[in-house]
C-alpha cells in the first residue's frame, strides 16, 4: 500500500475584488457573506478539511480583518494532532513589497513550506462556489508523475477571455498542451463547440517543484508573479503540467442537479446569481448535504421567528433562506437570502433580495432586487430596487443587471 504524502494546503485569499465593489470596500473578497450564514472562504475551507487535508495556511493581505477573525474564532482544529487553520497575512519577509501577485505570496510565504516540509502542496483560491474532493486530484496528481496539475472546467466559449483556457494534449488527455491566460480568442473542446476548458485557479505540485518554481519567478522581473499568468505557462512550455478534469470529481451527496456546480463569483451580478441558485425548490447548489458539509461559524442564535398570523399582515417567507435569529414581524420575504440578526417589519416587502447581517427592513418599506450590506436601516416607507434612477441619484450602485446595492452600514430614507 502507497504511503500516504503529507500534503499542506495553502488558500490565496489576498485579492482585493474591486469588482465586487461595494460589498469589498470594508472587507475582503473571501470575506464577503454568502448564502446567509456562510463566508465565501467557508467553501474552499470545507472542501479541504472534507478532503482530509487538516493542515491549511490562509494567505492575506487586503482589508483582511474581518476574515482574520472569522478564520480564527470559527476554523478551529485539533492542536493535539497537530491539524491547523491559520490565517497568514502579508509580512514583507523578502523585501519592502507587499504581494504582487499568487506566485509573489508564495514566494514571500515559502517559510510556511520549510517548516511543514510537505511532499505535496494543494494551492486554491478563496472566492469560488462549489464542492470539490481534492483527494481525487492529488491521486492523479501521484499517478501521472507531473510536478504540477491543474483543475479545469467546462465554461462557455463567450467567457473565455476571463479565464486561463487549457488545451488537452492530443494524444495524453491528462497532460496540458496549451495555456492561454484570458485569450481574446480561444480553441474550443472538440466535442461541445460552445465550450472551453478553463482553469478553476486549483493547483497541485510537488513542493519541492513549487519551491523552485516561484523562486526562479521571483528573480524574473518581467513576470507577473502569478500562479495562473507565470508559473503554469513554464510548466506547459517544459510539458511538465498535468490536466484535472473537474468534470470526473465524485464528491459524496451529489445530486444530478449539482454535480459539477462551479460559480466564480467576481462581480456582483454573479454573486447575486449564485445566491439565487440556492432557494429553488430543487436548488441547483445544493446546501443540504450531510454527506460533504459546509463549515461556518454561527452558533448560540435563536430561531428564526414569524409572527402576526393577522388577515392584514402576516409574517412569512417563501422560496428563501432564512437564517437563524431573523425576525419577519408581518412583512414578507420571497425569493430572497436573508442572514442573521435582521428584522422584517410589518406590511414590509423584500423580494428577490440578499440581506446581510443585522439589516432592519422599516414598516411599509419595500426592497426589491437589492443587495443590503450589513447593518443597514431601511426606514419606513423607504423604497430599495424599485426605481434605478432614484437609487443612483442618491448615491447607491446599479449594477448592469440591475441590482441595486446598499453600502454597510447605511440609513435608506423615503
Amino acid at each position: 500500500m502507497r504511503a500516504s504524502p503529507r500534503v499542506l494546503a495553502i488558500v490565496l485569499a489576498g485579492g482585493e475584488g474591486k469588482r465586487l465593489m461595494p460589498l469589498t470596500a470594508d472587507r475582503a473578497k473571501p470575506a464577503v457573506p454568502f448564502g446567509g450564514i456562510y463566508r465565501l472562504i467557508d467553501f474552499a475551507l470545507s472542501n479541504i478539511v472534507n478532503s482530509g487535508y487538516l493542515r491549511v495556511v490562509v494567505l492575506t493581505q487586503y482589508k483582511s480583518h474581518s476574515l482574520d477573525r472569522h478564520i480564527s474564532v470559527t476554523w478551529r482544529m485539533s492542536t493535539l494532532l497537530g491539524n491547523y487553520v491559520t490565517p497568514v497575512p502579508a509580512q514583507q519577509r523578502v523585501g519592502k513589497n507587499w504581494y504582487l501577485g499568487s506566485a509573489d505570496a508564495i514566494y514571500q510565504s515559502l517559510n510556511l513550506i520549510d517548516d511543514e516540509k510537505p511532499d505535496i502542496v494543494v494551492i486554491v483560491g478563496a472566492d469560488n462556489i462549489y464542492r470539490m474532493d481534492f483527494s481525487q486530484m492529488v491521486e492523479q496528481h501521484i499517478d501521472s508523475g507531473f510536478p504540477l496539475t491543474v483543475a479545469g472546467i467546462r465554461q462557455p466559449l463567450s467567457l473565455a477571455d476571463q479565464f486561463g483556457v487549457i488545451e488537452a494534449d492530443a494524444v495524453n488527455p491528462q497532460k496540458i498542451g496549451r495555456f492561454l491566460e484570458k485569450p481574446r480568442e480561444a480553441v474550443p473542446l472538440a466535442d461541445s463547440p460552445e465550450e472551453v476548458l478553463a482553469s478553476m485557479g486549483n493547483y497541485v505540485l510537488d513542493a519541492d517543484a513549487l519551491v523552485e518554481a516561484v523562486t526562479a519567478d521571483a528573480q524574473d522581473e518581467s513576470s507577473a508573479h502569478d500562479m495562473g499568468g507565470s508559473i503554469v505557462p513554464r510548466f506547459v512550455a517544459d510539458g511538465a503540467a498535468g490536466l484535472y478534469d473537474f468534470t470526473f470529481n465524485d464528491v459524496p451527496g451529489s445530486t444530478d442537479r449539482d454535480r459539477n456546480y462551479w460559480r466564480d463569483v467576481g462581480t456582483v451580478d454573479a454573486y447575486f446569481e449564485a445566491n439565487q441558485d440556492l432557494i429553488s425548490v430543487y436548488p441547483v447548489f445544493n446546501l443540504y448535504n450531510d454527506s460533504w458539509p459546509l463549515f461556518t461559524g454561527y452558533t448560540g442564535l435563536p430561531p428564526a421567528k414569524f409572527v402576526y398570523a393577522h388577515r392584514e399582515r402576516i409574517g412569512h417567507a417563501m422560496d428563501s433562506l432564512v437564517s437563524p435569529g431573523v425576525i419577519v414581524s408581518g412583512g414578507e420575504v420571497v425569493d430572497s437570502v436573508v442572514s442573521p440578526g435582521t428584522r422584517v417589519n410589518s406590511w414590509s416587502s423584500v423580494r428577490d433580495s440578499v440581506l446581510f447581517d443585522g439589516v432592519d427592513v422599516g414598516r411599509n418599506a419595500v426592497v426589491e432586487r437589492a443587495i443590503l450590506d450589513k447593518n443597514v436601516q431601511v426606514q419606513p416607507g423607504a423604497r430599495v430596487g424599485v426605481d434605478k434612477e432614484h437609487d443612483v441619484a442618491r448615491g447607491l450602485t446599479v449594477t448592469p443587471g440591475g441590482i441595486t446595492v446598499v453600502p454597510k452600514g447605511w440609513t435608506v430614507s423615503r
